[in-house]
């Protein structure tokens, strides 16, 4: 059994080593002792540890005095303690809560005194459920509860099933008894006389395998007798809090959360008086002690302090001489008589049919044409032509131009947006950067006709009724949801949207681009981190020119266009917490047990 006991009165430590004090006992102890110790040692050299420390806690239960034993006990316990808070905290980041918070769970059972795995309990549980008007006050406290079974000697003879041999026990000296659900059922015989109460129940568990632990003055617990179940239950004690200012609800989120996050199995909510009892180990009490008192305190509350960078970068060059690779061949009658659009037209007409028309001998009234036509702007005569033939096949061809081109455009864009954003724990942050754009849902119109209509209509005073639009958010889109520890580490969970409109319709709506980044990050305060960074770059290169000529080395600058386009687009957030109101602070008292 638990019991407070000062340090200075632990008793004399004694070793099997040869030269050290030896160790004193009953002799059965002893050797039970020496044996389980060496089972234990087997079991941690096949890296078995859950059994390995069930044996080493056997042998210290045994020889509590054995420096061995208790050395032995305690580095397993530490060990296997680090390897499930290890576990639960890759389950954490992994997003598996159940499974982190049993991994927390049983490496505080395994050590009931560290804290770093109470911090991690609470970690992955949340943020307290409920806030008082003021804190829980104890009103009721008994740290050993202890059972009060009527006095006497009793002769028990039973025959049936082990449950029914516990509560015929029980019931001999007045008391009542609960069994755990997991507890064993199987056929038992049992014949004791002349007993008194610890007698028979210790008898009564050693045939049943199970042991029981007391609730109140007059109920007992009774539950397997394994290792685990000894963790949870020895040392039971029992603490009752008024809690004022809470509604019925409240209470019970606050019951279930303590159930969750100390594994409490006895717990009783009364409402009408705002009180609620707690059955458990000492060390659970404890710590269900301090997160209680934590009901009423204020939220942590972390500033945030955020920088938007965007560069925006435009870079286009186009460089080269153009070679006529293009040309006309047309009819130069024809074409004259379509193209010629100017004064004298029919002068030229009746000129060219009374000089026998366009033949040979009209060379000189051809001249004067190809002249008029050439100083007409948009004319393929215009450009340089060269004729053959004679007559209606008098034919002309023209080429295209020979240019030059050198241009270069660039452009550089650099903006920052500088945000704080205050926050409390576990409530979100919001910060929205962009514009809302509208989209057209559905529009209204008249659809049948009568005179009013067509009158409104006609004298143009019909007012058609607004259409339904849906605004959309374009741009950047923060949300921060931020966690204070007692280190003054601020964990934040973070969800970026980033929006666009792009340059394609879909049935004349456009198209969003949409970009998210959902995650979070650990940081000490004061401590910058980039949590996002997104970078859009295009290069475009083309050329234009001559098929094959181009390609040549040295001959390509004279008859290719070649041309570069460079577009560079970059978006940093960056972001730094500092921690304006911390959490409350709670020194744990020292508790000092032994078996």
């Amino acid at each position: 059994m638990a019991a407070d006991t000062p340090p200075s009165a632990a008793p004399s430590l004694c070793s099997n080593a040869k030269g050290a004090s030896a160790c004193h006992g009953p002799k059965k102890d002893l050797k039970a002792g020496r044996q389980a110790f060496a089972r234990g040692l087997k079991l941690e050299k096949s890296q078995n540890l859950d059994e390995a420390f069930y044996e080493f806690e056997e042998a210290s239960r045994l020889v509590p005095q054995n420096v061995e034993y208790l050395t032995a006990r305690e580095m397993t316990r530490q060990h296997l303690a680090g390897m499930h808070l290890e576990r639960g905290n890759s389950d954490l980041l992994k997003g598996r809560q159940v499974e982190a918070l049993a991994e927390f769970r049983t490496a505080l059972n395994l050590d009931p005194q560290n804290e770093f795995a109470q911090q991690r309990i609470s970690d992955a549980l949340g943020p307290v459920p409920v806030r008082t008007a003021s804190p829980p006050q104890m009103v009721a406290s008994n740290d050993a509860l202890a059972a009060k079974p009527i006095d006497g000697h009793h002769d028990i003879h039973y025959r049936g099933d082990s449950r029914g041999l516990l509560t015929a026990v029980a019931a001999s000296y007045g008391l009542t008894v609960v069994f755990d659900d997991t507890f064993p059922s199987r056929r038992v015989r049992f014949d004791m006389e002349n007993a008194d109460f610890a007698t028979a129940m210790r008898a009564a568990s050693a045939v049943t395998r199970s042991f029981t632990v007391a609730l109140e003055d007059t109920v007992l617990f009774a539950c397997a007798d394994t290792p685990d179940n000894h963790r949870l239950f020895d040392r039971m004690g029992m603490r009752s809090f008024y809690i004022s200012g809470d509604r019925p609800q409240g209470l019970t989120e606050l019951m279930n959360s303590l159930r969750t996050l100390f594994e409490f199995k006895f717990v009783s909510l009364n409402a009408a008086s705002s009180t609620m009892t707690l059955r458990g180990p000492q060390a659970a009490l404890e710590a269900a002690t301090q997160f209680l008192g934590q009901l009423n305190s204020p939220r942590p509350e972390v500033m945030l302090d955020l920088k938007v960078f965007q560069v925006s970068h435009t870079y286009t060059r186009k460089i080269g001489l153009h070679v006529p690779n293009t040309f006309n061949l047309f009819n130069i009658p024809v074409a004259a008589l379509a193209a010629l659009g100017g004064q004298n037209i029919q002068d030229l007409i009746n000129q060219l049919i009374a000089s026998g028309g366009i033949n040979q001998a009209g060379n000189q009234t051809i001249a004067a044409l190809l002249a008029q036509l050439q100083g007409q702007q948009n004319s393929i005569f215009s450009q340089p032509v060269a004729t053959f033939g004679g007559g209606l096949t008098l034919m002309g061809l023209s080429l295209d131009q020979l240019s030059a081109e050198l241009s270069m455009n660039e452009s550089s864009v650099r903006s920052l947006d500088h945000v704080h954003l205050r926050a409390s724990q576990e409530k979100e942050a919001t910060f929205k950067l962009g514009s809302r754009y509208p989209i057209l849902n559905a529009s209204f119109a008249p659809v049948f006709n009568n005179a009013a209509i067509s009158q409104a209509i006609g004298n143009q005073s019909f007012t058609a009724a607004f259409p339904s639009v849906n605004y959309e958010d374009i741009g950047l889109t923060i949300k921060a949801k931020p966690m204070v520890h007692h280190n003054s580490d601020v964990s934040l969970e973070l969800e970026i949207q980033f929006r666009t409109l792009g340059n394609t319709t879909a049935n004349g709506i456009p198209i969003i681009f949409n970009r998210e980044y959902k995650g979070g990050i650990l940081l000490k305060e004061g401590e910058p981190a980039v949590v996002a960074g997104m970078i859009t770059a295009s290069d475009q290169k083309s050329l234009s020119g001559l098929p094959a000529f181009s390609m040549i080395p040295g001959l390509g600058v004279l008859t290719s266009q070649p041309s570069k386009q460079e577009e560079d687009d970059e978006l940093l957030i960056l972001i730094t917490p500092y921690i304006v109101r911390g959490p409350e602070r709670t020194e744990a008292p020292e508790i000092w047990m032994s078996k």
